[in-house]
């Protein structure tokens, strides 16, 4: 649009309406364009909202809207919104198009997960789990995959942190409505809401749905918060993993079992049941159910049926982690849906046992998923061995390498986590479509060449990245003094250095991922980080479960260190860990730490999404990194293996942690010899970022799902 064109308010308020609309798809939240057009809307609403621009738009008019796109340069801005919001829902040739014709023509993949993290404004997710979920649904949608998800609709959310005087972190769980978030209610053809119901006990629970719109796919949200229901039902899906075990397996009969009846009641046939972990198991039962009472299978051919249709994925690689439930507990709150396919519960116990012959063992959602999935694999090529020897006796004529469980390393969506200014930096380096070839080595592997990009241009996004960082953690810190009214006389503009190395680590804080590894030695500690010629900084954040006392006093150690004076601007822990401080963490940090007691992390996902900033793991060799690591692209901490006493191991992490740091990292990133730039520091930056980027990013991993378990995956079982 020529900047002298003549905009008529009617052309405004037709554009200004699309814009509004295109807020309730998060296609937008990895649409840099769009990003950017929100945020500057209303820099201070969208930054006090936490980036939600439906609450956003409540204090912006249409009449505001329309008058400020009479300005042709930002009129010119908004119509390119919506023109790649259109051409990317309109795409046909998409990769799902070229490579997924039988998903296509039967009926999309039902992905079934707890939690779902997309997007900071959307506090439905704990933690990796959600986020690989979210992730996972953007590149379903980037590829063109009928797919929809299923999940329960956390009003609470998951808790906000906040740290108290003494260090200990406290829960606060606020009220969200759904009127202010980008979600629309699923309503029948009258614009009714569509309700469903399930037996818990001997009271029918209903629910309702909502939409998430992401791109070209949807979530649907389940919600038992009617008045048809008693208020503990009500309140029962408000939290995400709230209250005790009663109500544990509540959400679970809703999410697996109510979310086949909305699927069904919305009139999506599904030709594929994906089990993002145990916890919707008891859609395979619901499904069993459907097969024998209404279709008149025998219990062997639905059973078969089943099994052909659902797939599961594993990520917890210890038995205390999967969810158990006793025969006592089964029988108070499946009874009456028990009596619709088999005699008694004890029958239907039987699915979810190792030994069926052991009257105490619990009912185990991961054993009832293996039994009733035609595939299933673990998260990373250690978890996928670990999980085939923890689950070896259930397949008693097998040898465990033959047991049936493989792998699909995890991946990120790269565009979600790209920050705006690397966002850019790619588009003018590589093309604007350069996050349409993210599984291609090919393409990346020109990075390595400094002729191709320099040094100095690297060097130069790491310095506004960092500083991103530094100011965000700034405004951080002094929001949280305000909040507390402590420490009056404490300023924090000379916290951190936009010139000191910089290590993030940021994660859910359970006690085997170790965030207090590296304070081990304090007098170590303090040497690294108190060196004035070669400056390094430290920054935390995560969150504890609250009823995990053991992760509070991890966190509350790393308070107290943030606290020494002597450290003070030097080590950090910033409050209220979530999607939008993490994507600041991943891109301003040099240094991704991910220390875990091997082999307890899974896969672990946020190391990967340094590369595409131009930072660098320092890592154990577990999970996805003991693939990734050849050497150059990063550091590993130790070797591949690990000693069996929990304390030999803490130790020897320690010492080889502190060795990695002192003799390799620090030293290369402060080698300036190249006339002030770390020649050989940004060699190793060049390499990881074409190893790195092609492989682990979720489209690889969406491709590998289709290929290996949503098509021809009868053969896998």
């Amino acid at each position: 649009m020529s900047p002298h064109a003549t905009i008529t308010f009617r052309e405004a308020t037709e554009i200004a309406r699309e814009i509004k609309s295109i807020a309730y798809n998060l296609w937008w939240t990895w649409n840099v364009d769009a990003r950017d057009l929100f945020r500057e809307l209303s820099p201070q609403s969208y930054f006090r909202f936490n980036h939600n621009v439906i609450a956003m738009f409540d204090e912006i008019s249409d009449q505001e809207l329309a008058a400020r796109l009479l300005d042709p340069l930002q009129m010119g801005r908004a119509q390119n919104v919506v023109n790649q919001y259109k051409e990317y829902m309109a795409e046909t040739n998409t990769w799902a198009s070229r490579n997924a014709k039988e998903i296509i023509k039967n009926g999309p993949v039902a992905y079934f997960s707890a939690e779902f993290g997309l997007h900071e404004s959307l506090p439905i997710y704990s933690g990796g789990l959600g986020i690989l979920a979210g992730d996972h649904t953007k590149s379903a949608s980037d590829l063109g995959l009928p797919f929809i998800g299923v999940s329960l609709y956390y009003r609470q959310g998951y808790f906000e942190q906040r740290i108290g005087p003494d260090g200990w972190q406290n829960e606060e769980v606020p009220n969200t409505d759904p009127k202010t978030l980008p979600l629309e209610q699923v309503v029948n053809e009258a614009g009714e809401p569509i309700v469903a119901s399930v037996k818990i006990g001997h009271s029918d629970v209903y629910f309702q749905a909502y939409r998430i719109n992401l791109g070209r796919v949807s979530i649907i949200l389940l919600d038992t918060n009617r008045d048809e229901n008693e208020l503990h039902y009500r309140e029962m899906t408000s939290q995400v993993y709230g209250g005790d075990i009663t109500t544990r397996i509540s959400q679970e009969i809703v999410l697996g079992i109510g979310g086949v009846r909305m699927l069904r009641k919305m009139g999506i046939a599904p030709s594929v049941y994906h089990m993002n972990e145990g916890h919707s198991a008891f859609l395979t039962l619901e499904l069993l159910r459907e097969l024998v009472r209404e279709k008149n299978k025998t219990a062997a051919e639905a059973i078969r049926w089943v099994r052909e249709h659902t797939v599961f994925t594993t990520h917890t690689p210890v038995p205390a982690g999967h969810d158990r439930f006793s025969e006592d507990l089964m029988r108070f709150t499946m009874q009456k849906f028990c009596t619709e396919c088999w005699d008694d519960v004890s029958e239907m116990m039987h699915l979810g046992l190792v030994n069926a012959d052991n009257k105490e063992e619990p009912f185990c959602m991961t054993v009832l998923a293996l039994k009733m999935s035609r595939a299933c694999n673990g998260v990373s090529e250690l978890h996928g061995r670990v999980s085939r020897e923890m689950w070896k006796d259930l397949y008693p004529k097998k040898s465990v390498d033959q047991v049936p469980i493989g792998h699909i390393t995890n991946g990120v969506h790269n565009p979600g986590w790209t920050s705006s200014r690397a966002y850019r930096f790619w588009s003018n380096l590589l093309g604007k479509d350069w996050h349409q070839h993210l599984d291609d080595p090919k393409f990346w592997k020109r990075i390595e060449d400094s002729d191709f990009i320099s040094d100095e241009e690297i060097m130069a996004l790491r310095y506004v990245l960092r500083r991103e960082l530094i100011e965000f953690v700034r405004i951080r810190l002094h929001q949280q003094s305000v909040r507390y009214g402590t420490n009056p006389g404490i300023t924090f503009d000379k916290v951190l250095s936009s010139d000191a190395l910089t290590i993030g680590f940021a994660r859910r804080f359970a006690s085997y991922k170790r965030a207090t590894l590296f304070f081990s030695d304090m007098a170590r500690a303090k040497r690294i980080l108190l060196n004035p010629e070669r400056p390094v900084q430290i920054i935390f954040a995560g969150k504890a479960h609250p009823r995990d006392d053991m992760g509070k006093k991890l966190i509350q150690q790393l308070v107290g260190h943030a606290r020494d004076p002597e450290l003070f601007g030097k080590v950090v822990f910033l409050e209220n860990y979530d999607i939008n401080a993490g994507r600041l963490l991943v891109s301003g940090s040099d240094v991704w730490l991910n220390n875990p007691r091997r082999p307890l992390e899974a896969s672990g996902t946020s190391g990967q999404k340094t590369a595409i900033h131009g930072g660098l793991n320092v890592s154990i060799m577990d999970g996805w990194w003991r693939e990734a690591y050849d050497g150059m692209n990063g550091w590993a901490i130790g070797e591949d293996n690990h000693p069996d006493s929990v304390e030999e191991q803490d130790a020897r992490d320690a010492k080889n942690l502190y060795d990695v740091l002192e003799n390799q990292v620090i030293p290369e990133y402060f080698d300036r010899e190249g006339n002030g730039i770390p020649r050989k520091w940004f060699k190793r930056v060049r390499h990881a970022m074409a190893t790195l980027i092609p492989v682990y990013n979720t489209d690889r991993m969406v491709e590998e799902y289709v290929h290996k378990y949503y098509i021809n995956s009868k053969k896998s079982k």
